[in-house]
């Protein structure tokens, strides 16, 4: 017999969140004739009373998108940092925090995966090593729709800050810090906006595609103590910018070191178009920072990918080499790094390898250019890089099969495709070290690899992100 559904599709609601799924997702039990009707919440607290619109109806559950909390949960506690949507637990005590990502963790690894036993496969929950100010890269954005959070109610103006939560029109201003990214910085975000309000410069209109200024996106090296900072904006206003007047008020600032300014002009008029497209022009200093990872440094531009939070990088990293390395070495002479990235793990493997030979795989050649010249920088002139899609690449280069010691893996949050992961196991590697930035798709993809005679021998749960509700996964395979 099908459930009644209390609710319909778009409807806006109040709901108290009871209990929290994977991901942040809270849980808001709804009573019926039929029992509990369960409504999914993203980024909720069990105890807050929040408003939600219903964006899919099904006969048992809902989903939804947050409007706003109503009502604070008991549990929560005040720090005094400016709330963002990307911070939504940071009042939630930083154990508590863990304390629900492991739980949700391991019960979707038995749910997925299958793995009955993961409480005793798991080896470590490693905390971040800074819980605050740990980010390394944040994107400020300015718009012509002001949100009044305390009016709850939109109107033109300019603002400088982060999107309403659940919409892409309207910013509320960022008057502090976050307590995420750098406190200097965030601190002087009203004085930035003023400087363009009080030169008469317009704010992006994201409807209208009309505006002059668009986004402040900051990249941080936590070994410089540094900021590289680019200013994106449109070309319409371009003859009235003064572009040594910025420089200057931008260098004057108080508490901040910044080691490079760049202006992007971007007419491009899509909804969420590439900060790093159009035309540069550094005012300041370098395009680019220097960070060190393990002992190793890499560098750092506008378009590079790069860990958010170094520090708690390096934790993840030293799980996964240690994994790799834990056991004597085999007699096969290679160690594959696939969706290699910028090569930061291919070359911290180099540095703990002996007699292997170490390769990077990744699709985008930018990050390829950029892992082969950190390489020779870091002294690792025998690297071998190629950019190639990892299914492809495997299918064109049959001579590693059977002579593979392990794989490394770290694929996009979406995961290995199937069809990928199937050349993975046909590459007959004694091991894999499979580390992910979501999950689900790891657990997903646990069952296969298990089918094709690959053992989950242990895991660690590694939290990059305090505050939100992601957490990464390191996990160990042998082959049966």
């Amino acid at each position: 017999m099908s459930q009644l559904r209390p609710f319909r599709k778009y409807q806006k609601t109040d709901l108290e969140i009871h209990d929290l799924a994977f991901e942040g997702k809270g849980i808001s039990k709804v009573p019926t004739e039929q029992g509990n009707f369960i409504v999914f919440v993203p980024n909720t607290i069990p105890g807050q009373r929040v408003q939600v619109k219903m964006v899919k109806v099904k006969n048992h559950f809902a989903e939804t998108k947050l409007l706003k909390v109503l009502e604070v949960s008991p549990q929560e506690i005040d720090l005094g940092y400016f709330p963002i949507p990307g911070a939504p637990y940071i009042n939630l005590p930083i154990e508590k925090q863990h304390e629900y990502k492991l739980k949700t963790s391991l019960e979707l690894f038995k749910r997925i995966a299958k793995v009955e036993n993961a409480e005793e496969l798991l080896d470590e929950f490693i905390p971040s090593p800074s819980n605050f100010h740990y980010r390394n890269k944040m994107e400020y954005s300015f718009s012509a729709v002001e949100y009044d959070c305390l009016k709850d109610e939109e109107r033109p103006g300019f603002a400088l800050g982060f999107k309403k939560r659940g919409q892409w029109l309207s910013i509320e201003k960022l008057k502090g810090d976050t307590g995420m990214f750098d406190a200097a910085l965030e601190k002087q975000m009203p004085a930035i906006e003023n400087y363009f309000t009080k030169r008469g410069f317009s704010a992006w209109h994201p409807k209208e595609a009309t505006g002059f200024c668009r986004f402040l996106t900051v990249r941080k090296s936590f070994s410089q103590n540094a900021l590289l900072i680019n200013l994106v904006t449109s070309s319409s206003e371009l003859d009235q910018f003064d572009r040594e007047d910025f420089k200057n008020f931008m260098l004057c600032l108080e508490g901040i070191n910044i080691k490079g300014l760049v202006h992007t002009v971007n007419n491009d008029t899509g909804d969420r178009p590439n900060t790093t497209d159009g035309v540069q022009h550094l005012l300041f200093g370098e395009d680019e920072l220097i960070e060190e990872i393990l002992g190793l440094k890499f560098r750092i531009s506008l378009e590079s990918f790069f860990q958010t939070n170094p520090a708690s990088a390096e934790k993840l990293y030293t799980k996964a080499l240690d994994y790799v390395f834990e056991t004597a070495p085999g007699n096969k002479p290679v160690v594959m790094d696939l969706f290699s990235g910028t090569g930061t793990i291919t070359q911290l493997l180099a540095q703990r390898s002996v007699n292997k030979e170490i390769i990077g795989v990744e699709l985008i050649p930018e990050a390829v250019a950029d892992a082969q010249a950190t390489a020779q920088r870091n002294g690792f002139e025998d690297l071998k890089f190629y950019a190639a899609d990892v299914g492809k690449f495997l299918l064109e280069h049959p001579q590693y099969v059977n002579r593979i010691d392990t794989v490394v893996m770290d694929p996009p949050r979406a995961g290995i495709t199937p069809k990928t992961l199937r050349k993975v196991i046909r590459l007959q590697a004694d091991r894999m070290v499979y580390i992910s930035c979501n999950p689900a798709t790891q657990a997903r993809d646990i069952e296969v690899l298990e089918q094709a005679g690959y053992q989950l021998k242990k895991f660690s749960l590694v939290d990059q992100f305090p505050h939100t509700a992601h957490i990464e996964s390191v996990a160990l395979f042998e082959r049966k």
